[in-house]
């Protein structure tokens, strides 16, 4: 991380992690339900000095602000107003968005917002997707919504590297970095994770919905990660994701469940291709997968003009 600024969105402070602050083309990166704008550091390194990576920690995560309302801000309405609010204050009319799961649905949420879709160009979604494994669903409630204590260092690295073993994470460094950066201390000396518990509470007041009428209203480049053994996405789910977004990229990242980390080569260099594409190539391809449909609607009228 190069940079580390907060920005105040109405009565909380938003931490936002940068790398590469000067670089030409900016990436906004959002992390998933109980994580923090940092897991992005491989991704950044990865894609080099070229790209600005801005990734904010939600609400609740990380260094931002805990809500002392928790009904009123961990709403998915509310973390749409701090992404507004962030790309109006570093003035990006336009971006391209990557995001890991609770991510992605907030991207995905932006990108098909009467209002505000424009501000997406192209939308990456990180083992997520409109339709999601409801077991998958109640174990993550289930875990984040209680209070993690552990008496030492090693005993909450041991729960963490147990608990996201589907990341795929293989280096013993990068588990003790993911602990280091996942925990806090506690008043009386003990340990636990970097989040407020409360964010668990998301699931009482905004319970998770169909999203299938937002997917069909996004009208940008489109490209999905899915973990091979995903306990969130099923791979059933893909091929529904496609049949409404023909021009969806899919990739799926060998030896990782919820959520790939976007730590290797396999799962970056898919990403690099696909914000590399110009845009006007998936305009291009859109008008002709959409020409069909035009058509047929106007034989469709002739008929019913001649023979009604």
């Amino acid at each position: 991380m190069d940079a580390l600024e907060f920005v105040r969105v109405r009565e909380l402070d938003i931490a936002v992690r940068i790398w590469n602050p000067t670089a030409p083309r900016t990436l906004v990166a959002w992390h998933g339900l109980a994580r923090h704008g940092g897991d992005f550091a491989a991704l950044a390194k990865a894609l080099g000095s070229e790209w600005r990576i801005i990734a904010p920690d939600t609400p609740g995560r990380g260094l931002s602000s805990w809500s002392l309302f928790p009904s009123h801000d961990y709403l998915y309405s509310h973390y749409m107003t701090i992404a507004i609010a962030l790309l109006d204050h570093y003035q990006l009319e336009q971006v391209d968005w990557l995001g890991t799961s609770m991510g992605g649905l907030l991207g995905m949420l932006i990108a098909s917002d009467e209002q505000h879709h424009a501000r997406i160009s192209r939308l990456v979604l990180n083992d997520v997707g409109p339709e999601l494994n409801k077991e998958g669903l109640i174990a993550l409630s289930s875990y984040f919504g209680v209070t993690h204590r552990f008496t030492h260092f090693a005993d909450l690295k041991a729960e963490l590297t147990q608990h996201y073993a589907s990341f795929g994470i293989t280096r013993e460094e990068e588990w003790r970095e993911l602990a280091l950066n996942s925990a806090r201390r506690l008043p009386d000396g003990s340990w636990t994770y970097h989040f407020d518990p409360r964010i668990g509470e998301q699931f009482i007041h905004d319970t998770p919905r169909d999203m299938w009428a937002h997917w069909a209203n996004i009208h940008c480049p489109l490209m999905v990660i899915r973990g091979e053994s995903s306990t969130l996405l099923d791979a059933e789910t893909l091929p529904k994701m496609a049949k409404t977004q023909p021009t969806l990229k899919t990739v799926t990242a060998e030896g990782c469940g919820h959520a790939p980390m976007l730590n290797n080569d396999a799962q970056v260099a898919p990403i690099r291709r696909f914000l590399d594409a110009p845009l006007r190539t998936f305009h291009t391809t859109e008008r002709a997968a959409t020409a069909a449909p035009t058509v047929m609607q106007w034989l469709a009228k002739q008929w019913q003009r001649w023979f009604h």
